[in-house]
């Protein structure tokens, strides 16, 4: 019992380490942002999809909210990779060695993913679904009148999920690594992941069907893709997974 106590002790305190690196990594990139936010928030508003659109602040904290979420979401996209290497820093003891080095290089790939889902979210979803919404408007005979902290909110309502979103590859292709997934059980429940994923595309998109299904169908491809990329390193590790699993039962 004491073996055991002291082990949890442990890792709680291996668990403190690490959060306490994050924080600290957090803090310095949260200065970054201080100085790159009013730059690029002058940026967004030079683009294309917002030149045209007046943009007010209806409340005297609007400006204040719209720079810390900024220099907040700078901060986190800084260390990003600091995280996901401090969440394989704390498990890399219950690991392999083969798991190990697979899982380090999960890493740079789950970064250029989260950035290539944000980069598409930006570049693609949100001018389109601003499109439809002037469009509706215009129809409508509504004059727009945006709030600036209502503009940003919906920007970073988009943008931000779909970075983590677009992790779903690596995080199947992990889990297949490990023996945890196969893509069988991934093709017998994909209707269930199917759901989840349209519950999940209600959250980040405004009322409508259109941004619903701008939305939900690059998220239900991401599925198809990770089902793909799952056949693949189940292909190529089963031959080691399969002797893991004798050595378990033995």
């Amino acid at each position: 019992m004491k073996e055991l106590d002291m082990s949890i002790w442990a890792h709680l305190e291996e668990l403190r380490r690490r959060l306490f690196i994050v924080l600290v990594f957090f803090v310095v990139a949260l200065m970054i942002g201080f100085f790159v936010s009013t730059p690029l928030i002058t940026l967004l508003q030079q683009t294309p999809e917002a030149r045209d659109l007046p943009m007010n602040a209806f409340k005297m904290t609007d400006p204040l909210r719209i720079y810390m979420t900024f220099a907040f979401a700078i901060g986190l996209v800084l260390i990003f990779p600091v995280i996901l290497y401090q969440i394989w820093a704390f498990v890399k003891p219950g690991l392999h060695e083969k798991e190990q080095k697979a899982t380090l290089a999960y890493i740079p790939i789950a970064f250029v993913l989260f950035l290539i889902g944000v980069a598409f979210a930006y570049f693609i979803l949100f001018p389109l679904i601003l499109s439809f919404m002037a469009r509706m408007a215009e129809r409508l005979s509504i004059t727009e009148q945006y709030g600036i902290n209502e503009y940003f909110a919906f920007l970073f309502q988009l943008i931000i999920p779909f970075g983590f979103l677009f992790q779903l590859p690596v995080v199947i292709m992990f889990l297949t690594r490990i023996g945890i997934l196969t893509p069988d059980f991934l093709r017998k429940i994909r209707k269930y992941a199917y759901f989840v994923l349209l519950v999940i595309a209600g959250f980040i998109t405004p009322p409508d069907l259109f941004s619903h299904l701008m939305v939900t169908v690059p998220l239900l491809l991401l599925y198809e893709l990770s089902i793909w990329l799952s056949k693949l390193t189940y292909r190529k590790y089963k031959p080691y997974l399969t002797n893991e699993n004798l050595k378990k039962e033995n």
